[in-house]
């Protein structure tokens, strides 16, 4: 289980890094409110790609998700290590993969319908950017867990 556990994590963190590649272009305007519209349609063309123009293949996001924190539940109730690790791995898996549920999909969703004035725009391409990086912390951290303790 921890092979299959560490594949998820490994699968995870190779797409949260694709996604940074475009969510870090709002780094080079902290100090601008709004962000300029090349960046704006840089980041809401990407996610419109990958949310809504791959569809069903964006699904495969979520299922692995879903596998991970089956696999992390598992090894919950049944696993060998300490209950601290065990715990911990649920909650490695477990918080990125509501925050993506509950925000990060939504958002992205959103911004690449490009519906919304510059503002919320901007505000919405720098939540999902918090967010990813908040993730791939996490996800970071499940791998090197997984493939330290085994």
């Amino acid at each position: 289980m921890a092979t299959l556990l560490a594949a998820c994590a490994g699968f995870l963190f190779a797409v949260l890094w694709f996604d940074l590649m475009f969510d870090v272009q709002v780094q080079r305007h902290r100090g601008a409110s709004v962000l300029p519209e090349a960046t704006l349609a840089s980041i809401a063309a990407y996610y419109r790609r990958v949310t809504t123009d791959a569809h069903p293949m964006g699904r495969l996001v979520g299922a692995v998700m879903l596998v991970a924190v089956a696999v992390a539940l598992e090894r919950l109730v049944r696993g060998p290590a300490p209950i601290a690790l065990r715990l911990g791995t649920v909650a490695l898996v477990a918080a990125p993969t509501l925050l993506a549920a509950g925000r990060v999909v939504p958002n992205a969703v959103r911004l690449a319908r490009r519906a919304d004035p510059a503002p919320v725009q901007s505000a919405l391409a720098r939540a999902i950017c918090r967010d990813h990086l908040v993730c791939l912390g996490c996800i970071a951290a499940l791998l090197a867990l997984v493939l330290v303790a085994g």
